[in-house]
């Protein structure tokens, strides 16, 4: 008997389960997951929902994330999200990190999110975006002021 395309052996329901394993594998072995020697960039975010927490530590160069590493505790959701965020973020200009939305997070992930683990599968992409601010903020600071026009009248 032949095989036809809507007897293969992925099903959704087997899609889903392959997903799950990711999931889990992710949580399970983290990417990225450690402090971060030398980063010029880090920020904590937590879901007081649940106490998922997650510090996220970047070492910004030349306009990209050099290097970028995390720690934390939580559910599998939040640290897989997290894993598979920073293996995304890794290399990327500042500019499109900054750019990433929740709907991109939610496609690294690969499955249905319910809205109560919402905030647990966003919270990396938050304290990514928190990360970031934080750093541009402290850049803003730190650069001199322009030097005053001149009025042509002496001092």
């Amino acid at each position: 008997m032949l095989v036809g395309i809507e007897d293969s052996r992925y099903t959704p329901g087997s899609m889903d389960d392959l997903y799950r394993d990711y999931i889990l594998e992710h949580y399970r072995r983290p990417h990225n997951f450690g402090v971060l020697e030398g980063a010029n960039a880090s920020h904590e975010g937590a879901n007081p929902l649940c106490g998922d927490r997650i510090t996220l530590q970047l070492r910004l160069a030349d306009g990209k994330i050099a290097a970028v590493g995390f720690t934390g505790r939580g559910c599998a959701i939040s640290q897989a999200s997290a894993s598979l965020l920073t293996d995304e973020v890794k290399g990327k200009p500042v500019v499109d990190a900054s750019a990433l939305t929740s709907q991109d997070v939610l496609d690294l992930l690969g499955i249905e999110i319910s809205p109560a683990r919402l905030k647990c599968a966003l919270l990396s992409l938050d304290t990514l975006q928190q990360a970031l601010a934080d750093a541009a903020g402290a850049a803003a600071t730190a650069a001199p002021a322009p030097a005053p026009a001149s009025q042509g009248q002496p001092a």
